[in-house]
């Protein structure tokens, strides 16, 4: 899954390391949803593997009553669930997003495996989306090919005599979705976020974070062994010698080192001044002439633009000094390693393997590779996913959920309204912008108006490298024309499969895909105070989202901008730190601690998404007193069922090499600490279950921003 432009989304899924996703497709069938979900659903084939079972909300055999719920918040509301849900061998970790991931997973698998059939009648969307999928699925012709598929982008790179050429073939890469030495996008201008501008960025690594070349401990010392010994085995894979091959991912290291040493840590990337530096291109290329910027920009293909946003400028100066240091011989080590890592996911069975024995095993702690119909289905999703997207929607999302689903996001955003209000730290000019800003956001749900046109991506039978290499390329093509144009805030980041949810900043807008709109999230046979503590949660997250430490810094046009009284900018800094504090004292695995600061975003949203949810729950109970949701059920009452809701949508497991991975990656905390660290704050929760002070979930300083 891909995030981009700053958006903030409720969960990151880890993938391996694989191809550049795109998402694509065409105009929607203006039929409703429902009608064509009837008709979907009786053509439905019957799948090899029925259907799993769906999450179930507020679910009482999850939970240990054993344990105090004083004690372990978390625990006493998963702790059957992660008793009885081990981590599959395909995964790296296991919770209630990989429940409904997989629910979704199969439903996308019939509707792809019913289209791969070479039928002349199927319509132009589901002729893509099934060509793909059966090119994917078709592994002994994959197999067959080898790395052949590769020849013209090898050639291309062996052909590169000077820095000129290395310059136009990193541009030729870049067209095909390999993200090779740095980024080049379009993105709103920071400063007039109505339009797109370009912006290049650092990047280049093979490895997850610039931290995992630099830093000394043990652990970090083997993960560089082991990247060594993986490039090694790619290219003997790929018809080098040994010798040859250990010589090469020498030469890697020591590029990707540097452009390590050049990279911004995450969290300093986080901090969106950070990321503000627009120059003229002429600028650009006075600082690091030995790139070439405007030869690189004319052989995109993109747009002639007259300035670019560039993160951070040392970077480019660094990279531009180590373009004279090392031999050219050496770059052209690097671009065929980056080549060979980028498509090995969809090469023949050997590569894929290798890919995943480094990224997938070793990295994520997965024990074995998933089903080849699950990574094709994934990969037709991420590489076409508003196509495929189309008959997702027409099977499983009606209207009357996205009707209610708007519903709860009006009562939520009054309850972030009045909790702003309600602010004691917060003087009154401050809250006037706090408001402006809330009152223009808007929400997108279930799926897009209008699908995206894929009509010139060439999708052939039996060509999965081709496909995707097509399919990518289309998506970078898509991207880098947008530079010069006004932003389109109808756009989606996210395909509506997608068990995710996410803010944007520039578009000052709240996104939740048709694939999170299920149980636990939301069920509508279930009653308000679980769907509250679920989706609820969920949307008041991402409200929350526009005003943490980086959505508070861009105005209600998303805007990069200061609408803060100094005084009330230093009490928010506060209490913020806070929160970075408690959370960074938090154990991810062994003696890895989370990073307070790299997680604050995710931490304040939790916090606050939990808090104002149930402010809006309550409201909803005293407009209608006699409600269900107003009743004790099972013993508990609703203030209880609305916490168990919110606790049972984050119960997982996560293997110890997920969770090192995740804690130096991952801008999320663990489950653990989203129930936990969110809780403890809350008085609401101690009031609820007779928690008392002293006991682990009440803090004894409560952090609080919303």
């Amino acid at each position: 899954m891909r995030i981009t432009r700053g958006e903030k989304a409720l969960f990151v899924i880890p993938v391996m390391i694989a191809a550049a996703f795109a998402q694509t497709g065409e105009v929607r069938d203006k039929r409703s949803p429902r009608a064509s979900a009837n008709r979907a659903a009786a053509q439905r084939p019957t799948s090899e593997s029925p259907l799993p079972l769906r999450p179930k909300s507020f679910d009482l055999a999850a939970m240990d009553k054993s344990v105090d719920p004083c004690s372990d918040f978390y625990e006493y509301a998963c702790g059957t669930w992660r008793k009885n849900n081990p981590i599959p061998p395909d995964q790296a970790r296991w919770g209630r997003f990989n429940e409904l991931a997989e629910y979704n997973r199969q439903v996308l698998r019939e509707i792809l495996e019913k289209v791969s059939a070479d039928d002349p009648q199927r319509s132009p969307v589901l002729e893509k989306i099934g060509d793909f999928y059966q090119s994917c699925m078709d592994e002994p012709a994959v197999n067959a090919r080898g790395i052949a598929g590769l020849k013209p982008g090898l050639d291309r790179i062996a052909a590169v005599k000077s820095k000129p050429d290395l310059v136009d073939t990193i541009a030729y890469l870049q067209s095909l979705g390999v993200n090779v030495l740095f980024g080049f996008r379009s993105q709103p201008d920071l400063h007039n976020a109505s339009m797109e501008i370009a912006g290049v960025s650092q990047g280049g690594l093979g490895l997850p974070d610039r931290d995992y070349y630099l830093a000394q401990d043990e652990k970090s010392k083997e993960t560089r062994e082991k990247y060594l010994a993986h490039v090694t085995k790619m290219f003997t894979l790929a018809g080098d010698s040994e010798a040859a091959s250990k010589k090469e991912a020498d030469a890697i290291m020591a590029i990707e080192t540097k452009l390590a040493q050049a990279s911004l840590e995450r969290v300093q990337l986080r901090d969106p001044r950070n990321r503000d530096h627009k120059m003229k291109v002429v600028e650009l290329a006075a600082l690091a002439p030995n790139l070439e910027f405007p030869r690189f920009f004319a052989a995109s293909g993109s747009p002639a633009f007259t300035e670019v946003n560039v993160v951070p400028p040392d970077f480019f100066q660094q990279v531009n000094t180590a373009l004279d240091s090392i031999p050219l011989d050496d770059w052209k080590i690097y671009l065929r390693w980056h080549l060979l890592r980028a498509d090995a996911p969809v090469l023949s069975r050997p590569f894929v393997d290798e890919n995943f024995n480094f990224y997938g095993r070793y990295l994520n702690g997965q024990q074995v590779l998933q089903a080849r119909w699950k990574r094709c289905v994934q990969m037709t999703d991420n590489l076409l996913g508003e196509a495929l997207g189309q008959p997702y929607v027409d099977e499983t999302f009606g209207a009357s959920g996205k009707q209610r689903m708007l519903e709860m996001v009006d009562e939520l955003e009054k309850a972030l309204a009045a909790d702003i209000e309600g602010l004691p730290w917060m003087t009154a000019e401050t809250k006037k912008q706090a408001q402006i800003k809330l009152k223009v956001m808007t929400n997108k749900i279930g799926y897009p108006d209008k699908w995206r046109d894929y009509s010139s991506v060439k999708i052939v039978r039996g060509d999965l490298l081709g496909n995707a290499e097509r399919a990518r390329g289309f998506e970078v093509h898509r991207v880098l024309n947008k530079i010069g144009r006004p932003l389109d805030k109808n756009e989606w980041g996210m395909s509506p499969p997608t068990v995710n949810a996410y803010y944007n900043p520039a578009e000052n807008d709240i996104n939740f895909p048709a694939g999170i709109l299920q149980p636990p999230f939301f069920d509508q046979k279930e009653e308000d105070a679980v769907n509250f503590g679920g989706i609820g949660v969920v949307i008041g997250h991402e409200l929350t989202h526009g005003f943490d430490d980086q959505g508070s810094k861009f105005d209600a046009q998303g805007n990069l901008t200061n609408w803060w009284t100094a005084k009330d900018r230093e009490e928010f800094d506060k209490r913020t730190s806070c929160v970075a504090d408690e959370y960074g004292s938090f154990v991810a695995v062994d003696d890895v601690h989370l990073n307070g600061r790299l997680t604050l975003g995710e931490n304040t949203a939790d916090n606050g998404g939990v808090r104002i949810a149930l402010m809006a729950l309550n409201d909803q109970r005293r407009e209608t007193p006699n409600a269900t949701y107003n009743q004790t059920v099972e013993r508990f009452t609703p203030e209880q069922r609305f916490f168990l809701g919110f606790a049972q949508i984050w119960c997982e497991n996560r293997s110890p090499e997920s969770s090192r991975l995740l804690a130096k990656t991952d801008p999320h905390s663990p489950g653990r600490y989203r129930v936990n660290g969110s809780l403890q704050n809350n008085p609401d929760f101690a009031k609820a279950f007779g928690c008392k002070t002293g006991q682990p979930m009440v803090s004894q300083n409560g952090c609080r921003v919303w």
